[in-house]
């Protein structure tokens, strides 16, 4: 790498430059919000990767490429010819259908940005951005190398063909920085691992009302066995087990050959998550009804973020909040699962939450604080640099 002459100026100075930066900033948010990228529709979200090259080529003078993988599209900037130092972890799509738009336009009111995807998380992408451009200006291209930037497109459907790139670009990272929303303005140091399931239930099919004693159904079968799995959380040990999105059934006067049901998991630990997994596994070589079978489909999906992979960079982002002036971060431990328990996972440093400050991720009243924006980007350039030049 080639060295640094200069330093990043950690003062006020840098929130300064970050404020001027603010209406291109959130020119560039109003940008992608209003380029709709839901995660099932994969045109969309390619539109919305080249997008992002472009956007990327005209405020860093640098060619981004875009990865697909299984007809998903994935943007990675790289800088340098080495592994990458430094990771950015973002994502474009979101959770919003087609013509969202049209009832939750984007806005500026009062200090409010609002609009589908601005909390979770175009805004905290649209940082990284300009966060890059910061450091730029300030030390040049050459003190860039080491860092790479990614914006995957699956982050909101668990993340299936993105997974594996994020955990490959990171593998010999410093530190990985997740530019998912912030928990109430405060840095998230640690989040729960998830488990994904589907539960299906197989009977046989019958007339209700002529035979219904030639079925067997399916439905009594999930419904016999829903207590069992609920029964498999463990509040003491912060471990979540919950059936959400149930089906059973064709028409109202057939006895159900089939039941589905959802099985949401979340763990503080990678052994509650293989407990419940292999607890799971075994209710389905027991059915509760005789005669009927059931399969179980899914797995692990994230692995925890333990705290012990947050501390380090926590205190850094304390210490350079001090030396820009900026109040100190708090920092939480949330449910919720990002692609930075992929990373920690595997060991690599990683910090989450320092993206846009607001609320309502995937809700109606979905926002983002403007005030907000630029003194968490100046944050961000200082972390990077921190991280490159140290």
């Amino acid at each position: 790498m080639t060295s640094i002459s200069r330093s990043l100026p950690l003062s006020a100075d840098l929130v300064a430059q970050a404020e001027k930066r603010l209406p291109e900033i959130l020119a560039d948010i109003e940008r992608v919000i209003t380029r709709e990228t839901p995660s099932s529709d994969k045109e969309a979200v390619a539109a919305g990767a080249q997008d992002f090259v472009d956007l990327l080529r005209e405020r860093l003078g640098a060619v981004a490429e875009i990865l697909t993988v299984e007809g998903t599209s994935h943007v990675r900037l790289r800088f340098g010819d080495g592994p990458a130092r430094v990771v950015l972890l973002n994502h474009q799509d979101t959770v919003w259908p087609h013509g969202t738009l049209e009832r939750l336009p984007f806005s500026i009111t009062d200090g409010i940005l609002r609009g589908p995807g601005s909390f979770d998380m175009l805004t905290g992408a649209i940082m990284s951005v300009h966060a890059t451009a910061i450091l730029r200006e300030n030390l040049g291209e050459d003190a860039l190398n080491g860092l790479s930037i990614l914006v995957t497109g699956d982050e909101e459907i668990a993340s299936l063909t993105s997974s594996d790139l994020i955990r490959a670009e990171s593998a010999e990272a410093k530190a990985v920085y997740v530019m998912e929303a912030s928990a109430g303005g405060a840095l998230k140091l640690e989040r729960k691992g998830t488990s994904n399931y589907v539960l299906v239930f197989r009977g046989k099919a019958s007339h209700a009302g002529l035979e219904p004693e030639k079925g067997i159904n399916a439905g009594m079968a999930l419904a016999l066995t829903l207590p069992l799995v609920a029964d498999l959380a463990d509040s003491d040990a912060g471990t979540s087990v919950v059936p959400t999105v149930i089906s059973a059934g064709t028409t109202s006067n057939t006895v159900p050959a089939e039941a589905r049901v959802d099985v949401d998991v979340r763990a503080r630990t990678a052994v509650e998550l293989e407990r419940v997994d292999a607890q799971i596994r075994e209710l389905a070589q027991n059915p509760q009804l005789e005669g009927s079978t059931t399969e179980v489909l899914g797995d692990i999906n994230r692995p925890p973020f333990e705290k012990v992979q947050s501390s380090a960079l926590f205190e850094r982002a304390t210490a350079l909040s001090a030396q820009l002036g900026l109040p100190a971060p708090e920092g939480v431990s949330v449910g919720g699962a990002s692609d930075g328990n992929f990373t920690a996972g595997d060991g690599i440093p990683t910090l989450d939450g320092l993206g846009a400050v607001g609320d309502g991720a995937h809700a109606e009243h979905e926002h983002a604080v403007v005030a907000e924006i630029a003194p968490r980007t100046a944050l961000l350039a200082a972390l990077i640099a921190d991280q490159l030049q140290g």
